[in-house]
C-alpha cells in the first residue's frame, strides 16, 4: 500500500516515540501520514522537522514541539522479512523465495518479486498461505453481513481494505500486519515496470495518454476516489471492529484525502479477486500474492481459495529463480495500466470501443430502436474491437450502420417486417456508411499528438521515463487497432463497383464518438 509521499519515497517509515506522556498528534512531513496516539485529536501545527547529522549510513529524524523532541526511529532494528513473518505465523513450507528487483529510480529501493525456489512443473502448488495472513472484509468490518451491506450499497471494497491498511500502519510495529505493510510500503504501488498507476501521475504526465480514452478513465476514477473518500466515516462507523478498536480517530480527521488516494490506489494494484467464496471474502489482500506475483495476460495460473488458506498453483515449468507469473483475467490495457501501472504488448484481451448510437432526432428513431433491440443491440451500442480481429468487428457494426441510415419509410416498414437484421443497401448507402467509418478512424489517428513511426523511435530510447514508456506503449497498441480497421474499411470501399458514386445524404447518420 503506497502511504508514503511520492518523492521522499526513499526515507524509511517512521516509528514514533515521545517523550511527552500526553496524546499527541502530528505530521509526519517525510512520509506524509497523520500520526496519532490512541487518545488524541488534536493536529499539532506547529512541530517542525530537522535532520539531525550521523556518521551512520541510517538516518535519524527528530520532530520538535514546544521543546519536547520526538525520536523518529529508522528502520535500522528492522528483522526479518515478508516471507519469514508469514513462515512464523503460519505460512506452511513453499515452493518460492522473495528476490529483487532494480527500481528505475536510483533514489527508490528495488522491487522485491516472488521467484520459484526450486524447479517447478505445470500442477506444482508453490505456495498457500492460510487465511489468518490474508486480509478480506470479513476481517476488516468483523461481520460478513455488514460487509455485503457496504458493497450492496456501492461502498468500495477497495476503499475499506484501504482505510483498514492504513489504521493499522498508525500502529507501527504494534500492528500483526507491520511486515506486510513495509512491503506493500516498499512497492508503492509500483507494477512489474515499475511504475504507478497514471492515478498518480502529475498532469504533465497525464499528457502523455492524450488521445486515448484512458486519459478520460483515469481523471474518472479519480473523482470516484473522491467520492470513496467523502464516505470513509459512513464505513468507520458500520464496521464495528474499527469503530471499537479506533474510537476516536474519525478517518476523514485522521487522513488527509492524498494520503487515502495513495493508499487506495496502491490496494487496487494488489488486491485478489477469489472466486466461488462470499462476498465478504470475495476482495483479499494476500502476502505473497500481487504485486510480489508477475501479471501476464497469456498465463493460466490463478490464486485460488481452498478450504482455509489461498493457494496458487502453477500452468507453466519453472526453473530456480524463475520469477512466477499469475494470469490477471481478460483485462484490455487499458485497464492494465490504470489498475497496475503496467502493459502487456502481448495482451490478446487488448481492445478499443466503439460507441455508436442512433441519432434521436430521426422520426423513425423508435422503430429502429425496436429492430435494434430485436437483434439484441442498444440504441446507444459500445462496440469492442478487440486486436487481431478488426475486420470481424467492422463486419458487426456495419448492419447497425445501416440502420441508421434508412429514411425511406415503406424499406423501414420491411426491415421490421423482416425477421433478421438485414437492412436494404443501396451502392450510395454503403458508400456512404464506410465513409463516415473511414472518416472516425482518420479523427481519432489524429487526435494523438505522434504518430506510430514517432512512437516507435521514443521505445527505441532506453533512458526514456517509465511513465512515458509504458503510456507510449498503451496509445501505439491502440493505434495499431484504429490503424487496422481503417485499413480494413478502405479495403471494402475499394471493392465498391462504382467509385464514382456519391455517397447518399444521411441526415440522419449514427454518431460515433
Amino acid at each position: 500500500m503506497e502511504v508514503s509521499h511520492l518523492h521522499r519515497a526513499s526515507m524509511p517509515q517512521p516509528v514514533v516515540r515521545s517523550t511527552s506522556p500526553r496524546p499527541l498528534c502530528f505530521v509526519d512531513r517525510v512520509s506524509g501520514w497523520s500520526l496519532r496516539s490512541s487518545g488524541g485529536l488534536n493536529q499539532l501545527r506547529s512541530g517542525r522537522w530537522r535532520r539531525c547529522c550521523s556518521a551512520s549510513r541510517s538516518e535519524t529524524l527528530v520532530a520538535e514541539e514546544n521543546g519536547k523532541r520526538m525520536e523518529v526511529v529508522s528502520k535500522k532494528d528492522e528483522v526479518g522479512d515478508l516471507k519469514s513473518w508469514m513462515e512464523k505465523n503460519g505460512l506452511p513450507p513453499s515452493k518460492v523465495v522473495l528476490r529483487d528487483r532494480p527500481s528505475h529510480d536510483e533514489k527508490l529501493k528495488s522491487i522485491h518479486y516472488v521467484a520459484a525456489s526450486e524447479d517447478l512443473q505445470p500442477g506444482d502448488v508453490a505456495f498457500s498461505v492460510p487465511n489468518s495472513l490474508v486480509v478480506t472484509l470479513e476481517r476488516v468490518l468483523g461481520n460478513e453481513t455488514i460487509a455485503e451491506l457496504l458493497t450492496t450499497n456501492k461502498l468500495s471494497e477497495l476503499a475499506c481494505l484501504a482505510l483498514y491498511l492504513m489504521y493499522e500502519k498508525k500502529q507501527g510495529k504494534k500492528s500483526f500486519w507491520y511486515p506486510y505493510i513495509r512491503e506493500l510500503d516498499r512497492q508503492r504501488g509500483r507494477g512489474q515496470l515499475a511504475v504507478e498507476s497514471p492515478l498518480l501521475w502529475s498532469d504533465t504526465e497525464l499528457a502523455y495518454l492524450t488521445g486515448s480514452p484512458t486519459k478520460a478513465e483515469v481523471l474518472k476514477r479519480a473523482e470516484g476516489i473522491k467520492r470513496e473518500y467523502s464516505e470513509l466515516d459512513t464505513v468507520w462507523f458500520m464496521a464495528g471492529s474499527l469503530f471499537q478498536q479506533y474510537p476516536y480517530d474519525i478517518p476523514t480527521e485522521a487522513f488527509p484525502f492524498e494520503i487515502f488516494k495513495q493508499a487506495f490506489v496502491a490496494v487496487q494494484s494488489c488486491v485478489v479477486h477469489l472466486q466461488k467464496v462470499s462476498l465478504a471474502r470475495r476482495f483479499a489482500l494476500v502476502p505473497l500474492g500481487p504485486p510480489l506475483l508477475t501479471y501476464r495476460s497469456n498465463c493460466k495460473a490463478m490464486l485460488t481459495a481452498v478450504d482455509g488458506a489461498v493457494q496458487l498453483i502453477v500452468d507453466r515449468p519453472y526453473k530456480a529463480g524463475d520469477p512466477i507469473v499469475v494470469w490477471c483475467g481478460p483485462q484490455p490495457n487499458s485497464r492494465l495500466l490504470l489498475n497496475y501501472g503496467f502493459v502487456d504488448e502481448d495482451n490478446p484481451y487488448d481492445r478499443i470501443v466503439i460507441e455508436a448510437a442512433l441519432n434521436t432526432e430521426d422520426p423513425q428513431y423508435q422503430d429502429k430502436r425496436m429492430v435494434a433491440q430485436r437483434n439484441g443491440k442498444l440504441s446507444l451500442q459500445n462496440f469492442n474491437v478487440s486486436v487481431g480481429k478488426e475486420k470481424e468487428a467492422i463486419l458487426d457494426m456495419l448492419p447497425y450502420m445501416r440502420l441508421g441510415y434508412l429514411t425511406n419509410s415503406s424499406e423501414m416498414q420491411s426491415v421490421i417486417s423482416s425477421q433478421g437484421p438485414t437492412c436494404p443497401v443501396s451502392p450510395c448507402m454503403e458508400r456512404a456508411v464506410l465513409d463516415q467509418l473511414a472518416e472516425y478512424f482518420r479523427k481519432r489517428l489524429v487526435g494523438y499528438p505522434t504518430s506510430m513511426n514517432e512512437d516507435d523511435l521514443l521505445l527505441a530510447d532506453p533512458n526514456l521515463n517509465p511513465r512515458k514508456r509504458v503510456a507510449t506503449q498503451l496509445v501505439l497498441m491502440e493505434k495499431k487497432i484504429i490503424n487496422a480497421c481503417l485499413q480494413f474499411t478502405i479495403d471494402l470501399i475499394n471493392q465498391l463497383p462504382d467509385h464514382t458514386l456519391a455517397p447518399c445524404p444521411a441526415p440522419y447518420a449514427p454518431l460515433l464518438k
